[in-house]
């Protein structure tokens, strides 16, 4: 099988500068949240997950290591402010595997939007509809770039991720 998805590939194409401010929504025990802490060294990353285990999983990792830029935010993003992120304050929001299992996708698509400094990017990346691997439900890149356009974001780019997953830029 070919490589699955890797965060540290999918990263490098955001060109990264290392005192950005990043939120993961649904961040879980921190596949995202750790490579990203390690390019934004000098920035903060915000872990938001709606479940308490993972995130403290994620805090049992942390402790071995020397990553200290990373606060853990228990919180569902489903919701108007749910990030419990203040309006712009962000540079880059990440939405890794987690469009397809949330139910209104325009709220959370528009919380990353609310947070996002002017010129900040969100990062989705999800399943592919055509792959025997995954869940059940999915969620296709054009789906995502309508509700996009509804919410006044714009697509820089679209990309395949993964043999089993589709990634896209947005920027607002």
């Amino acid at each position: 099988m070919k490589s699955f998805l890797k965060p540290e590939s999918v990263l490098k194409k955001l060109k990264l500068k290392s005192d950005m401010r990043a939120a993961d929504f649904g961040s879980g025990s921190g596949g995202w949240v750790i490579p990203l802490a390690k390019i934004l060294e000098d920035g903060k990353v915000f872990a938001i997950d709606i479940l308490e285990e993972p995130l403290s999983a994620l805090k049992s990792k942390l402790k071995s290591t020397n990553i200290d830029n990373i606060e853990t935010i228990q919180s569902s993003v489903e919701i108007l402010n749910g990030s419990k992120l203040f309006p712009e304050s962000c540079d880059l929001i990440l939405m890794t595997n987690l469009l397809f299992q949330t139910e209104d996708k325009e709220v959370v698509l528009g919380e990353g939007e609310r947070v996002l400094n002017s010129g900040g990017k969100i990062l989705v990346i999800d399943w592919k509809e055509n792959v025997a691997l995954g869940p059940k439900e999915r969620i296709s890149a054009k789906e995502v770039i309508k509700i996009v356009e509804k919410i006044g974001m714009k697509v820089e780019k679209e990309f395949e991720a993964s043999p089993c997953h589709w990634g896209l830029i947005l920027i607002k």
